[in-house]
């Protein structure tokens, strides 16, 4: 397995990995984007932040990828983190190839915080977390409806880097980009 940088040729490959959780609480999308979407989400998320894909031969595993956690400015030391795995791909060691990899190219660039969400229950996503070092900050009760049911949702934080009292700004996608083929070597 191989982990690289995504682009928005990828798009159809991302989807397909996508679409099914659409009919599940998993994410609370109730429909799968199309096509020309899904191209949009990675050209746009690439600006600035890393969208990785777990590859075997032609075949995309999984992906996962960094987002502004929130828009206004003072929140741009923190990102939010999303991780997808192909349904015949379950416990193969994908989430956790692509979380290493994108917790560490997210380190480089200079966030202080990560933080991701799980409709719960969930515990692979928790499980996944937790091995990674982040921490449970909360619940959100009954914040989604889907599927007949209300959902609860689980938040989780990260620290990437020490918070310092002038911080510099986070570094843009290309400044770590690099490390994505170097380590797949």
């Amino acid at each position: 397995m191989q982990i690289r940088l995504a682009s928005p040729a990828d798009a159809a490959a991302v989807l397909a990995i996508y679409a099914p959780y659409c009919s599940t609480p998993i994410t609370f999308e109730l429909e799968p984007p199309t096509l020309a979407d899904m191209e949009q989400r990675l050209r746009e998320t690439l600006i600035s932040y890393p969208w990785l894909l777990a590859v075997e031969g032609d075949q995309v595993l999984g992906y996962a990828y960094g987002h502004a956690f929130r828009e206004r400015a003072a929140y741009r030391w923190a990102v939010e983190t999303s991780v997808y795995v192909a349904q015949d791909a379950h416990q193969k060691g994908v989430g956790s190839a692509l979380y290493e990899r994108l917790l560490t190219m997210l380190k480089a660039q200079g966030f202080v915080a990560a933080m991701a969400g799980a409709t719960l229950p969930n515990p692979g996503s928790v499980r996944l977390h937790e091995r990674f070092g982040f921490q449970d900050v909360g619940i959100w009760k009954n914040i989604g409806y889907k599927c007949g049911a209300w959902h609860d949702v689980g938040f989780f934080q990260l620290e990437l880097n020490q918070p310092v009292s002038t911080p510099s700004e986070p570094l843009g996608l290309a400044a770590v980009a690099g490390m994505v083929s170097k380590q797949a070597e």
